[in-house]
């Protein structure tokens, strides 16, 4: 099977919004339907899906697709899809970034696709800036701390409340001495929306270089990288997009491409493998110049169903329900007393609302206990992320329970 012909569907309907009452108004999205693919939602409350979506139905399917075709067709599977399997699958996740097909190279995880960027760059004279955020994911700040023994110089913007960036201070801090700006799309601690395009903007003014982060939203937050004039993005498929770990993916704007050699390199990223030349490498075009050694096929396979659920209920579609039920959130949270420390303004909100108690790690553990399932983050709170498939009354139950617990009531 040959994943280059497989097409995703790209239909994006909207969602009325939330009436005056707070209820949620009648949605396209079949909700039932879609949890019917999910089978740890029917006995979980699952609000984590900013750290582990839940696993498609599908996706066991794929993999058991793999095992045959091992099983079955042995090295021949290599030429009948599996080493165009890193491209090809990025080119079903292409239309949810909004980027052409062709941009996107699969990698096993954020890490390794940062470093495959990176090892193009080079930081001459006084361009040796990268300018970064406060409350970037830590996996972003170790490989930028490494590009300090190439003689960049790492320029960080604070946050003033704990929760986001002024977004003029930071455009402030994109000058012509700036050759990167890394950033998340949304930060992972507050779930505060970065405004992208502005920042690409600033970036070309200043002729700086554009790699953006949307792990955080991905999946969730419609992304527009091609239009908005991302130089480069990176992202993974454990979160919003369903899709389970090993498949971290790299896009590059098709024009900036040719001009990179990276040298995180393998012969997966050879114009011509086969050929079994000896060094140095003549990187191929487009996705493929990012690419290292043999694929990870496996993981490549898992991630697919999660990318066509996505692409089938649209990601608009996906927004707005993510704003009704984060915005209910925000409201319960307010009843029971808890502090919000992810934005109020829905604008600037990823999928995710943050939650404050002093005893927060531990309420949190009592809730995962309960099958309710979330997360906690040092210094922040108790994430709940609730997605497209989640209901109203998941949401209740589940600020409710935390208020019992935080009052000693739980059961």
């Amino acid at each position: 099977m040959h994943l280059s012909r497989i097409a995703p569907v790209t239909h994006s309907p909207r969602l009325d919004a939330a009436d005056d009452r707070g209820k949620l108004a009648p949605m396209p999205i079949d909700v039932p339907r879609w949890r019917a693919e999910l089978p740890l939602v029917e006995r979980t409350v699952h609000l984590v899906n900013h750290s582990l979506g839940p696993m498609p139905r599908a996706a066991e399917d794929e993999l058991a697709l793999y095992a045959r075709e091992w099983r079955e067709r042995g090295v021949r599977a290599w030429s009948e899809g599996w080493w165009e399997s890193a491209v090809a699958t990025g080119d079903l996740l292409a239309p949810i970034l909004g980027v052409a097909s062709g941009t996107v190279a699969m990698h096993p995880n954020v890490s390794v696709a940062l470093s495959v960027f990176l090892s193009a760059l080079d930081y001459p004279g006084r361009r040796n800036r990268i300018v970064g955020v406060e409350h970037e994911f830590h996996t972003d700040q170790y490989v930028l701390h490494g590009e300090r023994k190439k003689g960049a110089e790492l320029v960080v913007v604070p946050s003033d409340d704990g929760i986001g960036v002024d977004l003029d201070r930071l455009l402030a801090a994109i000058d012509e001495r700036t050759r990167l700006v890394l950033v998340s799309h949304v930060l992972f601690k507050s779930s505060f929306r970065l405004d992208a395009e502005a920042i690409a903007q600033r970036c070309r003014e200043t002729g700086a270089l554009l790699l953006l982060d949307v792990y955080q939203s991905a999946g969730v937050v419609p992304l527009e990288l091609a239009r908005w004039g991302v130089d480069a993005a990176v992202g993974g498929s454990v979160k919003w997009l369903c899709g389970g770990p090993g498949a971290g993916y790299l896009y590059v704007d098709p024009e900036l491409a040719p001009r990179l050699a990276p040298t995180v390199t393998g012969w997966h990223a050879d114009a011509e493998p086969f050929e079994f030349r000896p060094g140095p490498i003549r990187h191929a075009a487009g996705a493929w110049r990012f690419l290292t050694g043999t694929p990870a096929v496996a993981p490549l396979y898992a991630c697919r169903p999660g990318y066509r659920m996505v692409a089938e209920v649209g990601v608009e579609a996906i927004r707005a329900r993510s704003l009704e039920l984060t915005g209910r959130l925000v409201a319960r949270a307010d009843a029971c007393g808890f502090e919000v420390r992810s934005p109020r303004e829905p604008a600037s909100r990823g999928g995710t609302v943050t939650l404050f108690h002093p005893d927060g790690e531990r309420l949190c553990r009592e809730l995962v206990a309960r099958d309710v399932l979330c997360d906690h983050r040092p210094g922040s709170g108790i994430r709940f992320g609730p997605h497209f498939f989640n209901t109203a009354e998941e949401i209740d139950r589940a600020v409710d329970l935390l208020a019992e617990l935080a009052a000693g009531r739980g059961a």
